[in-house]
């Protein structure tokens, strides 16, 4: 699965140097001007890793720092301040609000996408790795194989990476229309109720009884995969 990375920076020109060099390193970017905006994209599409500026219009990006970490479904999202405050308090601040790092301006890009890998590496080695094992499932992104309890699960495209979405984000529930847009894209117009049809693909493969099921179904909320590493 490619992150998906939200970028909030009201500076145009410094928001299209991140957005082109951050896609050139693989990453799905998104860019938001203000606080408020990043806000509303946080809703629309969970993103894996957020770069997001301290001084923005608004909606500062303290105080988004602030109410993500207080509401259960970004609490985990990582976060990078990006900011041209320089004095320790202001960084101990920012860190102490829930950052997970703090780049000042100004910055190499080679420095901010090292930070962002170590950052990734670190909070979501699911992003990371080519191999994750959750429970008894363990899905190999390079030979594209799925096995439960050491037997070869065979899945199509979508499963695949349905099953490899939800192994990134053990214990979260996602509603369709936020797996739609991480499995399907944003772009495409697909019915909520197809994340249904796959859900129970997905479930047949994987051979489960209501007793062994991993997926989890929370009445008008969505889907959670209940297996830890």
């Amino acid at each position: 699965m490619t992150p998906h990375v939200l970028v909030v920076e009201d500076e145009d020109s410094l928001a299209t140097l991140l957005q082109y060099n951050l896609q050139k390193e693989g990453y799905d970017v998104a860019l938001a001007g203000d606080g408020e905006e990043a806000l509303l994209l946080v809703d629309e599409r969970l993103p894996d890793l957020i770069v997001l500026d301290w001084m923005l219009p608004k909606v500062s990006g303290i105080e988004v720092c602030r109410r993500l970490r207080q509401r259960n479904e970004t609490r985990n999202v990582p976060i990078i301040m990006l900011t041209a405050r320089g004095e320790e308090t202001d960084r101990v601040r920012g860190l102490d609000t829930g950052a997970d790092d703090y780049v000042v301006k100004p910055f190499s890009m080679t420095e901010l996408t090292a930070r962002i890998r170590a950052v990734l590496r670190r909070i979501r080695p699911g992003l990371a790795e080519d191999r994750v094992r959750r429970g008894d499932l363990l899905i190999d992104r390079v030979a594209h194989r799925v096995k439960r309890a050491g037997q070869e699960i065979h899945l199509g495209p979508t499963e695949f990476r349905l099953l490899d979405y939800l192994m990134q984000h053990p214990g979260r529930v996602f509603s369709r229309e936020q797996l739609l847009d991480a499995v399907w894209g944003s772009d495409v117009y697909v019915e909520a109720r197809t994340v249904d049809v796959h859900i129970g693909r997905l479930r047949k493969a994987l051979g489960v009884s209501d007793a062994d099921d991993p997926i989890r179904t929370v009445r008008s909320a969505g889907y959670s995969l209940d297996l830890e590493g």
